[in-house]
This record gives C-alpha cells, structure tokens and sequence, in this order.
C-alpha cells in the first residue's frame, strides 16, 4: 500500500497518543521531518509531580539535539563524577569514577513540553478506541470526539489503551519487589549526608534489597549545590499475594492493582518503612528516607510485546511496547530511541508507510528486549520468588559493591 499523496507534496499527519516523554520526542521529531503532528494526553491538566530521578545516556543527548533541545549537560541535570557504595555503618567501602547526568521527570518533561507548540497539544483525551479506515486512521476519544490522520502513534504508557485495543493480550508482569522512590530538599540534609551522598550516585546494599540516589534539580529547576533535591530508589521484595496487596491499599481499605497515587499510601505503611530504613540502611541513607516528605510505591513490572506495529497505520514505542526494571536506567533513552528510529523509518519510506512500520519494528524489537532481558537480570538478587540455583547463580553475581557500581544503570552489557 503506498501513500500517493504525500510523495505528490501533502503534508503527512500523524496523531500521538499519550503526552509523556515517548509521545514528546516522536512529535518533536516528525515535526522536524514536515509532519503535522498533534498529541493527545489523557489526563485534563499539566503532567507534574512525577518525582522521578532520570539516568541520562549519550543516546539520549543525541535525540534530544535532533529534537531541537539543548544538549548542554548543564541545562539537561547536574554531572555527578562518579558512584559509592556505602556500608550499614555509612563508611564508604566502593568507589568508582563515571561520570553522568543525572536529571528528573519533571525537568526533562518540561525541556520537551516547552519545544512543541501549545496548540499541538491536547489535555483531557481519553482514547475509546483506534480505528484504520483505508488511508486513514481515526482515534475516537471518550468525551465523543475524534480526529483522523495518516500514522496513529501509541506512546502512552505502560497501561496503553492503544495496546489494550489492539494488543489485548499483552500485560505487564510483577517482577517480585517494588521500589519506594521520593525526593528531598538538598539543604534539608545535615552537612554530613550533604558531603557524602549529594555530589554521588550513591548505594546501599542490605541483604536481598538495593538503596540508590543521586542529586537531580530542585523543586523550581535549580541547579546550584544546595538548590538541588535528592532522589532516592529503594527496591524491596514484596510477594504478590501479601506483602504487595498490603501496600497497595489504599487509606480506605481500597486495593489498587499494579500503583497507587502517594497521597492515598496509608500512614502506617510509610512509617513502616522509615523504621526499616534506619535498621537496615547506612546512616545517611536512612536520613534521606526520614527527611522525605511524601515518598511512593512503584510496582516494578515486566513488559514486552512481540510486535509494535499494530496495524498498517499504528505503531506502540517506548513504555507502551517494553517496560524494563528500572536498573538499566534507560526507559527515557529507549523511548526517545524508539521515536528517532520510527523518524529513520518515514524518512527512509515516504511513501510506503507499511514498509516503514515493518522497518521500524525490525529495528527496535530485539533492542527493546534486549533491555528487558538485562533489566531481569540485574534486579534477579531482589525477587522474592528465586527459585533456580542458575537464578541465585545469576543473583550473586550482580550484588558485590563492584557490579552495582559498573553495572547499573549504564548502556554497556545490552545486546540485541
């Protein structure tokens, strides 16, 4: 099937579903390539709050120049020079020079934001259902109204409604354990903690568990040392049946399914876990954990498709294709990846758009599960259900201080 109007010099239109990073770049970069691009973001008002730190990876950079953003490291998240290991006690017992940048959600999300123009962007868009009409395809959304285009792009996330409809049979999985995350005030920190975590990407390893932070932007974009936040992400088992059902319910008795919303997490759940904390992790740690004044739960889950071309006119990429563990840093990276790729591919195929989606597809499949292959193996050692002696084998040789440091969340060990 070829597309006769746009090598006749039509512009092309493609519609984004899902307003986050993966959406941002592949708008960002197909209006680049002469596309109209419009996003479609669920929810009603501005994404905020997500406080999530952000691995960079020079890939990343990379897209973010081709999306017109700019790529100066200081305008990206504040460059740590290297990693820590911190022992129960706080001594320092590992250290390794990596030089990275480390940014949050928010202030990544807000660099992409800012680049696409306000009217191409659309709150309140709840997908009801995707439909391909000939040489067209048509997204039609719960409040009754629709739009129609040339390629429908699913970049909304790792419970996509686009994969649902299309996809249905492709779900996440529950890896075993969960990460509390949250942030805190850089100047709220004592003068020790400030010394030994704040300029670090740091780790803390109690048994069966991984503790980690580093320094990202403050709450209005600082950068300056004693401006930033500190973001931490602390795995730990929790079985499915109990110990993930406790967490997940809610201050009124309420159990969620797979997250649920901070200011919903129940008192004694988050006190539970400050106790922990200062028995099980090196001192400073345990402050950062004390300090934090909303932390939350992510389930860390599993997800991999078997095609991402889900239609001659729709494709999925970034967190609605494959979710990796978030130890391989490289959730944002792979989405922006995925979205340079798919460019690659209409730029390659313009006026084949099922050539260029079979493209696509060849090139970001074996990657994307590369990467969630990785992600399993290095989070193997916080799974509450290891039952083979060739997983504890796996296990203990991704725990030492060494491995953590040289291993997590760095581009190296991922093969297709």
């Amino acid at each position: 099937m070829s597309d006769h109007r746009w090598s006749q010099g039509a512009q092309p239109k493609a519609l984004v579903v899902g307003g986050s990073m993966a959406g941002l770049f592949a708008a960002l970069l197909l209006r680049r390539q002469g596309w109209n691009v419009d996003v479609y973001e669920r929810i009603g008002a501005e994404l905020a709050g997500r406080g999530a730190g952000i691995v960079t990876h020079r890939e990343l950079f990379e897209v973010l120049g081709r999306a017109g953003i700019d790529t100066d490291a200081a305008a990206v998240g504040v460059v740590v020079p290297g990693r820590r290991v911190l022992d129960r006690s706080g001594r320092i017992v590992g250290e390794l020079g990596l030089r990275q940048v480390l940014t949050s959600w928010g202030h990544l999300y807000g660099l992409l934001k800012a680049a696409l123009p306000a009217e191409h962007y659309h709150h309140g868009k709840n997908l009801a259902e995707v439909a391909e009409l000939g040489d067209r395809v048509v997204a039609r959304f719960s409040d009754g109204s629709e739009v129609s285009g040339d390629l429908l792009i699913g970049a909304d996330g790792i419970f996509s409604c686009v994969r649902a409809q299309l996809a249905a049979k492709v779900r996440p999985a529950y890896a075993g354990y969960v990460a509390w995350r949250g942030l805190v005030n850089e100047r709220d920190l004592s003068s020790r903690t400030r010394a030994e975590l704040c300029d670090w990407f740091a780790f803390s390893l109690p048994p069966g568990e991984q503790m980690l932070g580093y320094p990202v932007a403050g709450a209005n974009e600082e950068m300056d040392v004693g401006e930033r936040r500190f973001n931490f992400v602390w795995y730990r088992p929790a079985d499915a049946d109990h110990g993930l059902s406790d967490l997940l319910t809610d201050i009124d008795g309420v159990r969620h399914e797979l997250s649920i919303p901070p200011t919903r997490i129940r008192s004694e759940v988050i006190a539970s876990m400050r106790r922990d904390a200062e028995q099980l992790l090196a001192p400073q740690f345990a402050e950062v954990v004390r300090l934090t004044p909303q932390p939350f739960i992510q389930a860390i889950l599993d997800l991999e498709t078997p095609r991402m071309a889900l239609g001659s006119r729709t494709v999925i990429l970034g967190d609605a294709a494959f979710v990796a563990r978030p130890h391989v840093g490289m959730g944002v990276t792979k989405a922006a990846a995925d979205a340079a790729a798919l460019a690659d591919a209409l730029r390659a195929h313009p006026a084949d758009l099922p050539a260029a989606l079979a493209k696509f597809e060849s090139m970001r499949l074996p990657f994307g599960a590369a990467v969630v292959r990785r992600a399993r193996d290095l989070g193997a050692y916080m799974q509450a259900q290891i039952a083979t002696a060739e997983e504890r084998a796996m296990a203990e040789r991704h725990r030492s201080p060494e491995a953590v440091m040289t291993e997590t969340a760095v581009a190296a060990g991922i093969a297709a």
